[in-house]
């Protein structure tokens, strides 16, 4: 492959220590989705080394992929407990329960592991979309026993505007947990995500659940980014050309030369993760100088203007890392950093070491 993908597993590992002495209590780590696409395996033995002893994914599937590396610590499934998966569970992994339903299921998958195996309980406060709603709450505070035949951890919630501090949305979660709390036994509580525990101490709780900011994503939007850059995403210029005042680059000729220019063709696309919306956006880094994307990105191909540029044939631009953060990149493309990290495609080289 002519695009690498380097990963710096001591960087996410100081991530999580920043926002664990922030948080200063509990701090788990968010390894769903292939740890946001930068490897889970790596990343969760990385930081099980740096002393996380909590775990979140999202599927039972991607809880098993890392249950013996982490001996001893919780693997919590943000999906809840699957019936039809009910097997998987049994690797020691922790639902996290957000209806009746989930916990009606989960009850009696524990009649037959004769223990009360652990989970967590979800209460919704505004997201709506998993977690135990008005309705399903008063039930279960009206039948406290329900629980009897399992372990409740902690009873969690899920922010809808963390990261932006100022929204009175959050005042407004954090009441209607307290008051989800005082009807229900004095479990552990977990509110933060990664923006949460910039929230202030009300939101940080018995444990905090960071997920992209240990990736280098900004949890303080329209702020200095507090944590390290933790990827970096290059590829190797596979041909250089100059084209005249008039000439079209690309797929649907969407840019047109205005004067000489040097145009570096580069080895990656949206096949890569590189999204197609970045077309005639985005810029890449050469030496730590910018140069803007010029055309469409295709599926393995995306242009360059390098005018002016000492570069050659081989040379690599950085596409995403420390010189073009991913936020930066999710800007141009409409979205988040999260979508961009996860976007990354699975035929990426893919190394760890320092960036």
């Amino acid at each position: 492959m002519t695009a690498h993908l380097r990963i710096d597993l001591d960087a996410i590992a100081a991530n999580w220590r920043t926002l664990a002495d922030l948080h200063g209590a509990d701090t788990a780590a968010v390894v769903k989705a292939n740890a946001y696409g930068l490897g889970a395996e790596r990343v969760a033995q990385r930081l099980y080394d740096a002393g996380a002893r909590h775990f979140f994914v999202a599927h039972p599937e991607e809880g098993v992929k890392i249950r013996a590396l982490l001996p001893g610590a919780m693997i919590a499934i943000l999906n809840g407990f699957l019936p039809q998966k009910a097997e998987l569970y049994g690797n020691d992994l922790v639902p996290v329960l957000g209806s009746l339903r989930d916990i009606q299921n989960f009850t009696s998958y524990a009649a037959t592991r004769g223990a009360k195996p652990e989970a967590l309980l979800h209460i919704d406060t505004g997201m709506n979309r998993l977690g135990l709603d008005p309705t399903d709450l008063a039930e279960l505070a009206a039948n406290p026993t329900l629980l009897d035949p399992i372990t409740i951890r902690y009873v969690m919630t899920h922010l809808v505007d963390a990261e932006q501090q100022d929204d009175p949305g959050n005042q407004v979660q954090l009441a209607r947990f307290e008051r989800a709390c005082a009807r229900l036994p004095p479990y552990r509580r977990s509110i933060a995500n990664s923006s949460g525990i910039f929230l202030g101490p009300a939101f940080r709780a018995d444990l905090a659940r960071p997920g992209a900011a240990l990736y280098g994503i900004n949890p303080t939007p329209g702020r200095p980014n507090p944590m390290r850059p933790t990827l970096r995403l290059t590829a190797e210029i596979l041909q250089l050309r100059t084209v005249e005042p008039g000439e079209r680059v690309g797929y649907n000729g969407i840019w047109t030369a205005t004067r000489r220019t040097q145009v570096a063709t580069v080895a990656a696309g949206y096949a890569d993760g590189y999204h197609r919306a970045l077309s005639n956006r985005a810029h890449a880094a050469f030496d730590g100088r910018r140069v803007p994307l010029i055309g469409r990105v295709s599926m393995d191909l995306i242009t360059f203007d390098t005018t002016g540029h000492d570069i050659t044939q081989g040379d690599m631009l950085e596409l995403i890392g420390p010189a073009v953060p991913p936020d930066e990149v999710a800007g141009w493309a409409g979205t988040n950093g999260y979508e961009i990290l996860t976007s990354l495609g699975a035929r990426l080289a893919r190394t760890y070491g320092p960036l």
